[in-house]
């Protein structure tokens, strides 16, 4: 099983979290925001990552430093999960339609962080959670994962699908590219190092 573990306490956010990139989905979330709680469940439950959060973080000034952070122990989690990479499919995408909503996620776990995000300008905010902090959290997972990851909302009115479209399509993505392919001999790239 491909797990990793990390506590991070900043002045802004105390992070316990763990990680099996080879789970079911099985979650068990606290972040003190519940529409981002509600994101990461999608996200493990799509993603079949077992995940366990728990977050104490400065939400009475924003939600910032808790998406961010969070962000953040789940890059360096998945890549510590993912050790050297040997055997995986590397690559992965998923378009994930979510009712009027359509949304496109590219993956490659390249060692090399890159974030393309790309949205409508007038883009909605979900009820409770500003659409700018999708994107912030798809910045410190692709930095700490050391991912390229092009994220892209084709259409959609609804900020809650929108948000909801986007964390799915991560996780899908995601889990193709960390999937063990049997064909795959040793690192998948020809540098032979990722």
């Amino acid at each position: 099983m491909r797990t990793a573990s990390q506590q991070r306490d900043t002045a802004e956010t105390k992070i316990n979290l763990s990680l099996n990139i080879d789970g079911s989905g099985k979650n068990q979330i606290d972040t003190g925001i519940p529409f981002f709680d509600h994101m990461l469940t999608l996200f493990s439950r799509h993603g079949l990552i077992n995940l366990e959060v728990k977050v104490d973080g400065d939400v009475e000034v924003d939600f910032h430093h808790t998406v961010e952070d969070t962000g953040i122990v789940i890059g360096e989690c998945i890549k510590e999960a993912l050790g050297d990479k040997k055997g995986i499919s590397r690559y992965g995408h998923a378009y994930l339609p979510m009712d009027e909503t359509l949304s496109r996620v590219v993956v490659d776990l390249s060692n090399r962080p890159h974030l393309e995000f790309k949205f409508a300008q007038g883009t909605p905010d979900a009820q409770n959670f500003p659409f700018s902090l999708v994107e912030e959290f798809f910045r410190a997972i692709a930095c700490n994962l050391r991912a390229n990851i092009h994220a892209e909302v084709l259409y959609g009115r609804d900020g809650h699908h929108i948000a909801e479209s986007l964390f799915k399509g991560l996780a899908r993505a995601l889990r193709i590219a960390m999937e063990h392919d049997p064909r795959v001999i040793g690192i998948p790239s020809t540098k032979e190092v990722l």
